[in-house]
């Protein structure tokens, strides 16, 4: 089922071609028309601006071009009024009759409406991203929610799509962390004690104290990570429990999360940088700068306005960041055969990922026209003082402690509302709508814009928030039930039909979901699909105040509209990562 938008679009084109197709024959792209859903009600439900562009060329009045389309618009079944507005607008309104056929094979459909792709792409999306033996602060909490919120997306799109975690699980903090181990904590790499991700990061605070202040300890730290790289039994076992322990704290974030990442670390490439490194080289790629082994780009320079190498390979031998990325890259083109690659890396990255992907460019792994690679950078999470988030004592917060608060405070919120309900539900409500509402309140920001993190204002039940969108599905539930039909039953029989204003609205807003995911997957921001469902809940609001359904002669009509209502929004949130309720 093609989208909406891309439908009238055609039709439109089609209608250019009948008015103006011989005029136009050297113009072949005024040719295709513009199609977009009005900003205002009163200029009907979409506008084609095509007038004014083909007006210019063709020395023409838009106007009058304008009217022409509009004549030749009108005689599609599709409108219920084709209308000329201002310099060469024209409004277009559709039929209810045509929006109703619309829903009501949305309604049919278990895609909603939402063609499969075609052909399949191989996306890759690569978020999150912790370093071993660090906690997840609240800094890593833009990655894992927008990270999962497009994989989501294009899963439910149809395509195939790895879900990388790209750890930070190799260098030289290894040797350090893995030294003071041996001395202080030898029962824990040997596996006689248990210990937990908090502990490991007091253990790395305490080796980097060391490492800077002791030159004997610093000298035994250096040879454990050549034993490492060496691949020695015992400094990989003592490196394999320390990833062990991260990744069972990481676990239970992700768990908090409903968020699935295939573990990929930096280690993963180490076999392939010397190759990397030889190949560039090979190609004639690689300039030696004091002993480096570097790569200049054109354009690419440093503040005082030297050329910026990206270096591959340090004068001592060892590789870096921009090695693993550069082996990261060519595997998952030549390997993975990626069509996509989506970084979800923040904004501060982007002078480094720029470089490693031109970089794969020169070195002819990536071509552009076979391999889109997108950066997905976001901005801060800021404090209600417009600074970064931190703790009281002045450490970053940690994730785990933030999103417990707001479990917790969803938690009093529902213990005020529902006060006869068992502890046992308030628990499971508190924790899907603190969640709900944690992600919620990211996602419906700009990703680019930094953003003021307040659980009063995310925890609100009006508004464009997780609480308010949740509220609106509870409503569409409790309609449905009250009127103590099977809806499998009413689908047998009964069709949605519409006439009142608000019908038609609620139901134009409906046939844009496709179009809505169709964008998002171009721009890659979740808060086109956020802002899209908090209209549809403001929409359904004045559909349940507008329309009655229980007893109503349309009944089973607007049964149907809300159940497709209730499909969408479920759909559009399970797509964001969220979870629904059955009440609030």
């Amino acid at each position: 089922m093609e989208n909406l938008n891309r439908r009238l679009q055609e039709l439109a084109t089609q209608a250019v071609g009948a008015c103006f197709g011989k005029e136009l024959a050297s113009f072949p792209e005024l040719l295709l028309s513009e199609v977009k859903p009005s900003t205002q009600d009163q200029f009907g439900h979409y506008q084609c601006n095509s007038a004014l562009k083909i007006g210019k060329e063709l020395g023409k009045p838009p106007r009058a071009v304008a009217e022409k389309l509009a004549q030749e618009l009108s005689k599609s079944s599709f409108f219920q009024k084709v209308e000329v507005a201002g310099a060469g607008f024209v409004n277009l309104t559709l039929t209810p009759s045509f929006l109703a056929a619309e829903v009501n094979r949305m309604l049919k459909d278990e895609r909603l409406g939402v063609a499969r792709p075609d052909p399949v792409q191989r996306i890759i999306v690569e978020f999150s991203s912790p370093n071993v033996a660090k906690e997840l602060h609240v800094g890593h909490l833009r990655s894992t929610i927008i990270g999962d919120c497009l994989a989501r997306l294009f899963e439910f799109l149809g395509h195939d799509v790895l879900r990388l975690n790209h750890v930070g699980d190799w260098g030289t903090q290894f040797g350090m962390l893995i030294a003071y181990m041996h001395a202080e904590a030898p029962q824990v790499l040997s596996g006689e004690e248990e210990t937990t991700l908090f502990q490991l990061m007091q253990w790395y605070r305490a080796s980097k104290e060391r490492f800077d202040a002791d030159e004997e300890f610093k000298r035994k730290a250096h040879l454990k990570v050549v034993q490492l790289q060496a691949g020695d039994p015992e400094t990989v076992q003592a490196w394999k429990k320390l990833c062990e322990i991260s990744r069972k704290g990481y676990g239970e974030i992700y768990d908090l999360l409903e968020v699935r990442l295939l573990e990929r670390g930096e280690s993963y490439y180490n076999p392939m940088l010397p190759l990397v490194v030889a190949d560039l080289e090979q190609k004639g790629l690689i300039t030696l700068s004091q002993g480096a082994k570097c790569i200049f780009l054109e354009g690419y320079k440093t503040q005082e306005g030297n050329p910026l190498p990206l270096i591959v390979q340090k004068s001592d031998g060892g590789y870096n960041y921009a090695t693993t990325d550069m082996a990261a890259i060519r595997q998952r083109i030549e390997e993975e055969k990626a069509d996509r690659i989506i970084l979800v890396i923040d904004a501060g990255q982007s002078l480094h990922i720029n470089m490693i992907v031109k970089t794969a460019e020169k070195a002819g792994y990536l071509d552009p026209s076979r391999v889109r690679v997108d950066h997905v950078g976001f901005g801060l999470v800021l404090n209600d003082q417009g600074k970064k988030f931190k703790t009281r004592s002045g450490e970053t917060e940690k994730l785990i402690d933030l999103l417990m608060e707001a479990i917790l405070r969803a938690r009093k919120i529902l213990e005020g509302r529902l006060v006869d309900a068992p502890q046992a539900e308030i628990e499971e409500l508190a924790k899907v709508i603190g969640i709900d509402a944690v992600k919620y309140a990211d996602l419906s920001c700009n990703r680019i814009k930094d953003y003021v993190f307040s659980y009063d204002r995310m925890l609100k039940f009006e508004g464009n928030t997780a609480v308010f969108l949740l509220y609106s599905y509870v409503r569409v539930q409790g309609i449905k039930r009250k009127t103590h039909k099977e809806i499998d039953s009413v689908l047998k029989r009964a069709a949605i039909s519409l006439a009142h204003l608000s019908e038609i609205g609620l139901a134009l807003h409906l046939s844009r979901f496709s179009e809505v995911l169709e964008v998002m997957a171009r721009d890659l921001l979740p808060h086109r699909l956020t802002d899209y469902l908090y209209l549809l809940a403001e929409k359904f609001n004045a559909f349940f105040r507008d329309c009655r359904v229980q007893g109503s002669q349309e009944e089973e009509s607007r049964l149907l509209l809300s159940e497709l209502t209730e499909r969408v929004l479920r759909q559009g949130l399970n797509i964001l990562g969220l979870r629904t309720v059955d009440r609030m």
